[in-house]
Formats: structure tokens, sequence, C-alpha cells
């Protein structure tokens, strides 16, 4: 058991050695990204299936109540949370329209949509991103090394360099947290 602790604690510092030289643009770019979707007054809508459903609540409470500091509330929505609504479209319609379904009834020009999946093939993130464009909206891929077919259609990818799916999710925590920390600064460091 000890050697298999070492292992999977070196996989961790490995990929995260990573992070400061190949993924310091891509967490920037988003960062920037979601400071001019909330500045112009527009929202931050996320969805993910599993653990990734878990991240995108765990984003939007980070920012809808506060990271670090004392700040207003941001309109940042998980599309994950109803289970009445959930399981609806799912029988209604099907499983890959779940995400699809709510974003044509509630997204605009301007707002932001991140997608967050460990493949980058998750069917319904794949069909959320092509409503969230035909709305005119911006979307953003959270996901591992290859992107998948949604990091195809996505604006904007962050890729995990891994194939690694417990890896790659302690990444996106990881993005999830400097993402908020950075946006408070920027936003509110010196009006809190």
């Amino acid at each position: 058991m000890k050697d298999r602790y070492a292992k999977l604690v070196g996989e961790h510092n490995r990929l995260f050695a990573d992070f400061n030289e190949n993924l310091q643009e891509q967490v920037l770019g988003f960062t920037r990204d979601l400071i001019e979707c909330f500045n112009s007054g527009h929202k931050f809508l996320l969805l993910g299936n599993g653990g990734s459903s878990a991240d995108a609540q765990h984003f939007s409470a980070e920012l809808m109540g506060r990271f670090k500091k004392e700040r207003p509330s941001l309109p940042a929505y998980a599309l994950t949370t109803n289970s009445s609504l959930l399981t609806a479209l799912s029988n209604d319609y099907d499983f890959t329209q779940v995400f699809s379904r709510q974003l044509l009834g509630i997204v605009k020009k301007g707002d932001l949509v991140l997608g967050i999946s460990t493949s980058g093939n998750a069917e319904n993130v794949i069909e959320a991103f092509k409503a969230a464009k035909q709305q005119g909206a911006s979307t953003c891929l959270l996901t591992g090394s290859k992107g998948g077919r949604a990091g195809k259609i996505a604006d904007r990818a962050i890729l995990i360099p891994s194939d690694n799916t417990p890896r790659i999710q302690e990444a996106h925590i990881f993005v999830i947290h400097t993402v908020c920390e950075l946006l408070e600064e920027e936003m509110f460091g010196e009006r809190i």
C-alpha cells in the first residue's frame, strides 16, 4: 500500500508541475472571460455529469456566496441541481437534452457556459454547447488532455494534461479555486 500511495502522490505532483508553464494562459484567459461576463451584467451557467456535476455546483457556490472575500454575489448557476427538471427532461426528451433544453430557456447573448467533462465526450455537454452557441453565448470546456468532441466546438478549452480521471478531477478543483481567487482580487480587491 505504501508503494501505491507514493505512486499516486507522484502522479499528482507531476501533473501539477505542468500547471505554471502549460496551463497558465488557458486559466488566465478563462478568468478574463468570466470577469468580462460579470462586468457586462451577464450570467455564468455551469454543467457536468457525476463528479463534474458536483464541481459545477461547487464553483457556483463559491461565486454566489464567497470564496475568500466578503463581496457581492455573482450570477453563477449550476444546471445540475433541479432533480425534478433533470428527470422530466430525461424522460420527456432524453438525457442528452437535460442541459441544452435549460439553456434554450435562459441563456442569452453575452452569457458564459462552462461544461465540465473529464473526457470532453459527454453528449449532453456537446448538446449544451450547441444550444449556447445558437443563443449567442460563449462556451468553455474544463476537461482532460484530449478535449474530446466538446473541445472541438468550445470557444475556449482548459485541457488538463492527463487521461487519468482522478488526477483530472483534482486539477479541475485547483482550476476552480484559482479562478475564484484571481477573480475576487481583480473584481473586488480594493473595493472590499
